[in-house]
């Protein structure tokens, strides 16, 4: 069984204190959902967790081992869905999700199965600039589908999308953990999500 664990993690943007003092953990099969106002730091957590920031204070692990001793072992075992889609508009929607799945080393999913699962395997070869806000983000979320990751780290994933395509990811989160899979969340949403722990970031 896997652990991730954040111990005592301080981080500052800028001039401001935005974590101090945070842990956490996750285990296999478990999801975490982030709550908190605006500005608490949710989004600077998942940067942490990713290994996009590195913390001022306190350290990160898995296994009992710091994510910042082997960088290449954490990508492979992590995906990072932030705010940015990070679709490329000159290349077709396919074109992008095989991309996507190309820099993986153990990916899972094909990128049709992948775009099947999330609804929008019928604009496969459309150029994606023609996408609306909506079908971009679930062009992004098939990053998450074809990682092969063992954890999940989704920033607002749902952002733009109806109630049931929100409430479809949910259950594709779920049978994500339902495989031994770990997820970290932060939304606004109801995702139909049962069974989860919740780190509150807002000040007590």
């Amino acid at each position: 069984m896997a652990d991730f664990l954040g111990d005592n993690l301080d981080c500052i943007r800028g001039e401001r204190r935005v974590l101090s003092g945070l842990n956490f953990q996750i285990s296999d099969g478990e999801i975490l959902v982030l709550t908190g106002k605006n500005g608490t730091g949710k989004s600077t957590l998942l940067r942490l967790m990713s290994g996009l920031l590195r913390p001022q204070g306190g350290e990160l692990s898995w296994d009992g081992e710091s994510i910042a001793e082997d960088p290449s072992a954490h990508n492979d075992r992590m995906t990072y869905v932030g705010h940015a889609e990070a679709v490329k508009p000159a290349m077709s929607v396919l074109e992008n999700v095989e991309f996507w799945r190309s820099v993986r080393t153990k990916p899972d999913k094909t990128a049709m199965d992948a775009l099947a699962a999330v609804g929008i395997a019928h604009l496969a070869n459309i150029p994606a600039r023609y996408l609306s806000a909506g079908q971009k983000r679930r062009v992004a979320l098939t990053r998450a589908l074809t990682s092969g990751a063992k954890l999940w780290l989704l920033d607002e994933p749902t952002t733009a999308l109806d109630v049931d395509a929100s409430t479809a990811f949910g259950a594709t989160i779920q049978a994500h953990r339902q495989a031994g899979g770990m997820a970290v969340i932060s939304t606004h949403t109801d995702l139909g999500l049962s069974d989860v722990r919740h780190l509150n970031l807002s000040p007590s």
